[in-house]
């Protein structure tokens, strides 16, 4: 026979601390601290399993019923009281509790109990009127509020005319009379709202607050947090019913909250809260003004004294921060809770440190301590948790970090307020190559289209800005130079704030709080690089992300972008040049321009990564990314003819015929990757004599270097095959003329469905694979990247997908492609090296996920590193507790 409900008291007590996911937290930490002999008011916990069984039925099985009327007789006889005792009333509080703290969900019921003829007993026994009757007002207003879901403030408006009419201020000034008038009030108030009467019978009460507790699982708030948090929807919470205490009994009574360490700031002091003559809610309400806590020793010596005591046992039985509530009742200590604490990402990355130092924990708990995005908040500008924000728009969450400035519409308009000493943010349909120097110059990015592969994106993380994509609800009149969206309307250098680690923006300047790479983060950084197994790479496309990235604990370049190196205004016009060439004559007239500017970029990236490995992809452009916008043209051909200008005419009407010839239909899919590479086949020999004459002057200097040449978007063996021999060919040549030998590698980019389902054959003439995601996502979905923030969002709110596949890696679909790649590949070379190169580097799911399917590295943009090296410890740290189950 199931056990549905666990008793905790004094003599015996059935639960235990492991039994969270049975108890919730609250429970499972009561049961934990009457076992430790610790003063906690008895009472009883009805399981999760419960309210599992109750959101499917609305009802409760006969055994549930019996136990729960056992726990109540069990509670009657330890307190010596019975519930609804018209002479001396046992009253409790009904509380929830998940395994894990979640806010949203239903609020402390206090007092539950108290009726029109025990609330007398109560005033006699205590012989306090007011007292009895402050606790019944306040048990009338929750009950209605929590479980009745009649609105607060009409209870709390009540309270404000009461007191103005009788000129008071506070609430404990006032009198037993008029807090009995007020409870009457509050029950027409019920009477009216929900027509039918305030229950009388405490059975009927305790059981209206059971079913609330368990319906509030599935309130939109809490639903909300789940999603926000990654809590699983089926878990449930527990319901805990406990004796009341009361600090609201005279000047030798109180409640607090407290912590036992500062949860800002990770400090080793006792932190916290509370009121003289209290109840629990006033703490937190903001009626009145709580004290600190060290002052309570000035007030209740011998109380505050064992409550210091007590939370240093629980710290050093929990071996973590707790957060604890306490009430006194009448000099008498009685603890209401205990749990893990929250605490901000620089308070959990110190308190985890300094717990080592103090012998609590070991590396490899500190290590699993620390939250991914514990990490991430600290390496980026955020949002000061005290500031007021108004949220105007949601977009995408592309690039973390918050950014405040002046809205501006063009890169040039960023970059000229930059030289000014003017903070923007530059706001844009969407960003292409010549918006770089833009991108560099503004404090953030906002764009109303693409996805979280998109231009924007990919260079916002790589330049570690801020940056907030897919925005669709805005519009941008580039005429009257503002944007609209949701009934606002903000203008070109007006202040706007955006938080790219959410996609919030939010009108006016907020403040920030600073990134910071402190002692102690480095310290357990350094203690997960002892752990992982998983090697840690950068994406870096030039010298100063790669020298960043290698600060940051970068083991290497996992992918660098060629095509990135060609952004700029200096050097696209040398591109374009090349792309738009008619015959080869041309277009290698271009490359010889564009060679020393690649060459120089590898001396820079080799120098800044000299003796670790360096992944090169060579040239995968899709070409509209670099051709003139045919728009612009025809609005500069409509003013030549205007003004007769006939020598440029021809020349504009000659470049807009070969833009429209380059044109395709889905360039993502079109003319790219190895494709381009074959059809012509200088311009990958071209940057393979840039890296090669890098490597070689690099080598002669003394410094090793490790080239890896990537050959991108490969679908067939003998596309392969024949770009590895093009490549060999031209490095064997360079080699030859500098009279050096680079031992350098030749390998492939995984990206579409049919490379995985070849690649045995393909590992044949690879020297490594390298999972590249982003398209893998795109070609086994079939979205495009630059679109899906029009519906992904919809199907997420619909249930249709969990998350977004171009921020978390879709482990049922291309997760299991990746599994086909990794076998075949090493059914033909069992020590073929693997990788994963796409954006699903960073995020944390994705990286356990590389880590259990044997990928040998992760790559990412620089500011992800320091995630990833944490995260990967992590993945090792798991995979071992589940072999030693097994």
């Amino acid at each position: 026979m199931s056990k549905f409900v666990y008793f905790f008291g004094k003599d015996v007590t059935d639960g235990k601390s492991s039994m969270k996911d049975m108890l919730g937290g609250k429970g499972a930490n009561l049961a934990e601290m009457a076992n430790l002999e610790i003063p906690v008011p008895p009472g009883f916990t009805i399981t999760t399993e419960v309210c599992v069984l109750y959101l499917k039925k609305k009802n409760y099985s006969a055994e549930v019923l019996k136990q729960v009327e056992e726990a109540i007789d069990r509670l009657e006889k330890q307190n010596k009281k019975k519930l609804g005792d018209p002479e001396d009333p046992l009253l409790v509080s009904v509380r929830s509790g998940a395994r894990v703290s979640m806010p949203g969900m239903m609020d402390t019921v206090l007092n539950l109990g108290l009726t029109d003829k025990s609330v007398l007993g109560l005033a006699k026994k205590v012989n306090d009127e007011r007292f009895a009757y402050d606790c019944y007002r306040r048990f009338i207003a929750m009950f209605g509020d929590v479980v009745l879901g009649v609105e607060f403030r009409k209870f709390d408006s009540l309270i404000t005319d009461k007191k103005k009419e009788l000129g008071v201020k506070s609430d404990t000034d006032l009198d037993s009379i008029a807090l009995k008038e007020l409870g009457e009030r509050f029950k027409e108030v019920i009477k009216l709202e929900k027509g039918f009467e305030f229950p009388q019978d405490p059975k009927v009460q305790l059981q209206m607050a059971i079913n609330a507790v368990f319906d509030s699982w599935n309130n939109q708030r809490a639903i909300t947090y789940r999603k926000l948090n990654g809590i699983d929807d089926t878990w449930g919470t527990a319901v805990t019913v406990q004796t009341m205490v009361y600090g609201n009994r005279g000047n030798t009574s109180g409640t607090g909250v407290a912590f036992t360490r500062n949860p800002s700031t990770g400090e080793k002091k006792f932190f916290g809260e509370y009121l003289i003559n209290a109840q629990g809610e006033d703490v937190v309400a903001g009626i009145r003004t709580p004290k600190y806590i060290n002052t309570l020793g000035n007030e209740i010596p011998e109380a505050y004294s064992q409550l210091v005591d007590i939370c240093q046992r629980l710290e050093s039985h929990f071996k973590d921060m707790q957060d604890i509530e306490f009430t006194i009742q009448e000099g008498k200590l009685y603890m209401l809770q205990t749990r893990t604490g929250k605490r901000t990402a620089a308070a959990a990355v110190k308190i985890a440190t300094d717990m080592v130092a103090e012998g609590l924990i070991d590396k490899e708990t500190a290590v699993t301590r620390v939250k991914a995005e514990n990490i991430d908040q600290l390496l980026h500008p955020r949002i000061d948790p005290k500031a007021k924000l108004d949220i105007i728009a949601k977009g995408l969450p592309a690039s973390p970090g918050a950014a405040v400035g002046k809205v501006v519409f063009t890169a040039e308009a960023a970059q000229e307020m930059a030289e000014a000493g003017e903070k923007t943010i530059l706001v844009r349909t969407e960003t292409s190559p010549e918006d770089i120097g833009g991108m560099a110059a503004a404090q953030g990015v906002l764009t109303v289209r693409g996805g979280m592969t998109s231009h924007a994106a990919v260079v916002g993380r790589g330049m570690g800005k801020p940056c907030v994509v897919g925005c669709g609800d805005i519009s941008i009149d580039l005429k009257s130079a503002l944007f609209m969206v949701n009934g606002f309307t903000i203008k070109e250098h007006e202040y706007i704030t955006i938080d790219g680690s959410i996609g919030s923006v939010m009108i006016g300047k907020i403040d920030l709080i600073d990134a910071e790479i402190n002692y102690d983060l480095r310290k357990l950084l350094t203690w997960a690089d002892e752990i992982r197994t998983l090697g840690v790479r950068t994406n870096a496309d030039n010298p100063a992300d790669a020298a960043l990235a290698r600060e940051l604990g970068a083991e290497g370049i996992g992918l660098c972008r060629t095509e990135h190196m060609f952004f700029g205004e200096d050097r696209i016009p040398a591109v374009r040049e090349m792309i738009m060439a008619e015959d080869e004559k041309a277009r290698k007239k271009a490359l010889k321009k564009l060679l020393p500017m690649q060459k120089e970029d590898f001396l820079g990236i080799f120098r800044s990564m000299k003796g670790l490995p360096v992944t090169i992809r060579l040239l995968d452009p899709p070409l509209h990314e670099f051709l003139p916008d045919k728009e612009e043209l025809d609005e500069k051909l409509r003013e030549l003819e205007t003004s007769g200008d006939c020598g440029k005419i021809d020349e504009i009407k000659k470049v807009i015929k070969r833009v429209v010839s380059l044109k395709e239909i889905n360039p993502m899919l079109g003319h790219r990757g190895c494709r381009l590479g074959i059809t012509y086949p200088e311009i990958y020999n071209m940057q393979v004599r840039a890296i090669m004459e890098a490597a070689c002057e690099l080598t002669a200097e003394g410094i090793e270097i490790v080239p890896e040449i990537m050959i991108p978007l490969v679908g067939l063996v003998k596309e392969l095959s024949l770009s590895r021999e093009e490549v060999c060919k031209t490095a064997e040549t360079v080699m030859a003329e500098k009279g050096m030998k680079i031992d350098y590698k030749v390998g492939t980019m995984i990206e579409l469905p049919r490379a995985v389902i070849i690649a045995d054959q393909i590992a044949k003439e690879a020297d490594f694979f390298s999972f590249g995601t982003n398209d893998l996502t795109q070609t086994t979905f079939g979205f495009s990247r630059d679109d899906v923030s029009k519906f992904v969002p919809i199907y997420q709110k619909a249930g249709i997908l969990e998350h977004d596949p171009f921020a978390v890696l879709d482990q049922e679909g291309v997760g299991e492609l990746m599994k086909i790649g990794i076998r075949k590949g090493r059914s033909v070379k069992p020590k073929l090296k693997i990788g994963i190169c796409g954006e699903h580097g960073g995020e944390p799911r994705s990286i356990v996920f590389a880590h259990q399917i044997g990928i040998d590295y992760v790559s990412c943009s620089p500011y992800r590193i320091p995630i990833a090296r944490l995260v990967a410890a992590q993945s090792t740290i798991e995979a071992k507790k589940a072999k030693q189950k097994i």
